[in-house]
């Protein structure tokens, strides 16, 4: 069974105190990372474990004297320690060797979230799929009916969809995994080069190949384009939801609780709130990626326009992306499948959607291609422009009725033909 992470996760990780733990979790693996080196005592460092603690009551009082948050944290990190071990702490560092080592430890554990999420999806969305494999609806293009399909096959392509941006946003948290501990402009100046690998091991990070005082933010960039990737194809489903439940189609509901109003002034109404929802969160996310892509653009070896705007986006687009991912299981979990209807409007019009298949009998049936098109044509449109019967169309029609016999027209209707390849199309999945 796979654990479900609670919201609060997410949103603890972002929080300024978690911040702060973050900051003291890399400053104390500095310290480890001098010991294993043989450069910092043992003991003391020990000692700075237990005494190191901080207060954002302090901080913020620190800070509004020197207004460099860094600071503030260490000065009240080295009034908990004492003056005596307080020496040990920050030795040979820049700020953004904690900064970005810390928020690169950040990332991680949010993409740990994010994968929980993935998980749980792509195990509900492969439930459905098998539970509706053979299940007939129509198929669209344009928005048009096209042919037969399942929905289980709708539910495949999500799968599909979701499996693929799945690799790609594990692929991206990879890459983003990466910490510094090169001091100023990135040249190990005032502490020892090995340090950087061996603090980046104690916190399961990997050391940035180089570093210009901050890791370069392309790497970031390429995380948060992962983010708008998985925004962008929830809001696929989510669209696709929104048309299946329009009253015209009916294939599909969100859930919907007895006590549940649609609308304040009509009671009638069951509205996709959810789906929707999801379709306008998207909206930000997307727009998000724009500011990582922006920040990529900085002055020489470091500036810190980039720092105001990622404090925005890195936890609006990371906490979206955990309840978007949420909420599109949830609405999955409890989708109400209509399949009667998804079966009527595979034959409106009487069957108008099979006219691919009349087409072909009469073309082996020696018609050419051009006239048995327009033979069958002039019956679809018919059926589609005056609410009527292409069935009984072609039944009446001389051009048919000269060319095809009872049978073989019955035989261009039979719905098991669109079916016959879906078990062979769910066999190039691992359900």
């Amino acid at each position: 069974m796979i654990e479900r992470y609670s919201r609060a996760e997410m949103a603890k990780i972002w929080n300024l105190h978690s911040k702060f733990e973050y900051y003291l979790k890399v400053e104390l693996a500095v310290c480890d990372a001098y010991v294993k080196l043989g450069y910092f005592p043992e003991k003391d460092i020990n000692k700075i474990h237990k005494k190191a603690k901080f207060s954002i009551d302090r901080i913020d009082k620190i800070e509004a004297e020197v207004h460099h948050d860094v600071i503030a944290f260490l000065t009240n990190v080295n009034e908990s320690v004492g003056a005596d071990l307080s020496k040990y702490m920050h030795v040979g560092l820049t700020s953004s060797d904690v900064i970005d080592t810390a928020f690169a430890l950040q990332i991680k554990d949010s993409s740990d979230i994010i994968k929980n999420d993935f998980e749980i999806l792509l195990k509900t969305i492969k439930e459905l799929a098998n539970k509706y494999r053979y299940t007939p609806c129509i198929g669209r293009s344009h928005g048009i009916h096209a042919e037969v399909m399942t929905f289980g096959l709708k539910l495949l392509n999500m799968l599909d969809i979701i499996e693929r941006v799945y690799k790609d946003f594990i692929s991206a948290s990879e890459l983003i995994r990466v910490g510094q501990i090169s001091g100023p402009v990135g040249t190990y100046s005032n502490l020892p080069i090995e340090l950087e690998n061996s603090v980046c091991e104690i916190l399961g990070l990997k050391p940035a190949r180089i570093s210009t005082q901050i890791i370069a933010r392309d790497y970031h960039a390429r995380f948060m384009q992962s983010l708008g990737l998985i925004a962008s194809v929830t809001e696929q489903i989510a669209t696709e939801i929104r048309h299946l439940q329009r009253t015209e189609v009916r294939e599909v509901e969100e859930g919907f609780s007895k006590k549940q109003k649609g609308s304040s002034a009509m009671p009638h109404k069951k509205n996709p709130v959810l789906s929707e929802n999801l379709c306008g969160l998207a909206r930000v996310v997307r727009n998000n990626v724009n500011t990582a892509m922006e920040n990529i653009v900085l002055w020489h070896e470091r500036d810190i326009s980039h720092s105001s705007a990622e404090r925005i986006i890195f936890p609006d687009s990371l906490t979206l992306i955990d309840f978007m991912l949420t909420r599109l299981n949830n609405i999955l979990e409890n989708l109400v499948v209509k399949e009667d209807n998804m079966k009527s409007n595979t034959n409106l019009f009487g069957g108008i959607v099979y006219s691919q298949k009349v087409l072909l009998a009469l073309v082996e049936k020696g018609i050419k291609r051009e006239e048995a098109y327009r033979i069958v044509q002039r019956n679809a449109i018919d059926a589609f422009e005056n609410n009527g019967d292409f069935r009984a169309n072609l039944e009446h029609d001389d051009d048919i009725l000269e060319t095809l016999s009872t049978d073989e027209l019955d035989d261009c209707f039979q719905q098991s033909d669109y079916l016959r390849n879906v078990d062979s199309i769910f066999a190039k999945f691992d359900l």
